[in-house]
């Protein structure tokens, strides 16, 4: 039935997805903490199974590991923890403009701390973490944002749009959503323009998904290497 519903519409097949994930999303910890690590598994697992019904839907939607995408996973990496200690969260900003009161109370995703009683289980989270952001994360995010909201701008009836067409207000708006959707949103936006860019050069999304999932995996990696648990 949902490969039915995901089916009637190009529109429907890009963006269903992404809102179910997002939603589950803003549902972890509304259950007491726990439900941070037991949501996030369970959107995981979602997840992979909605994108096993978007891939036969979504034809640009096919992964192309190659040095180009894997390079640009990597810069995008670097930049993303290097601007870290000089661009102020987006959370502190709502909170300097008076847009938000501040949260003291919220903790930074860490399930070794959170289990520090049950190691295994910490570790459990701490892998399906890493495998729904490098896995799971770039196919539903690049086809929401680079296949649908950038060529939706151009023009509604978005499949008609190539997806090397350049268009800069597309552009900028989409890489501004993409970013603050994120903390740290200036290296989002920046982020984002890479990803669109590979997009861009090549007409199809397997680059950026490439270069999306390197940027998380070695985040996961220097979360836990170094204990940066605020970028989860």
């Amino acid at each position: 039935m949902f490969t039915s519903f995901l089916g009637t519409s190009p529109w429907m097949a890009r963006v269903l997805p992404f809102v179910i994930f997002l939603g589950l999303t803003a549902l972890q910890g509304t259950a007491g903490e726990a439900s941070r690590y037991w949501i996030y598994l369970a959107k995981t697992l979602l997840g992979v199974w909605m994108i096993w019904v978007m891939y036969p839907l979504v034809s640009e939607m096919r992964w192309q590991i190659n040095v180009e995408g894997v390079l640009v996973g990597v810069a995008v990496f670097a930049l993303w923890v290097g601007l870290d200690p000089y661009v102020p969260k987006l959370d502190a900003l709502f909170v300097k403009l008076g847009l938000s009161q501040p949260k003291p109370g919220d903790l930074p995703w860490n399930p070794l701390t959170f289990f520090a009683g049950n190691a295994a289980l910490g570790w459990l989270f701490v892998g399906v973490r890493a495998f729904g952001s490098a896995l799971v994360v770039p196919p539903l995010e690049e086809t929401f944002y680079r296949s649908f909201i950038y060529r939706y701008i151009v023009n509604p009836d978005f499949t008609s749009v190539s997806l090397q067409r350049w268009h800069p207000v597309s552009f900028f708006v989409c890489a501004a959503l993409f970013g603050f959707s994120h903390n740290e949103w200036l290296a989002g936006v920046l982020c984002a323009m890479a990803y669109q860019a590979l997009v861009l050069r090549r007409g199809r999304l397997g680059e950026a998904m490439t270069a999306h999932a390197v940027t998380n995996f070695l985040l996961a990696i220097w979360v836990v290497a170094k204990g940066a648990w605020q970028f989860w």
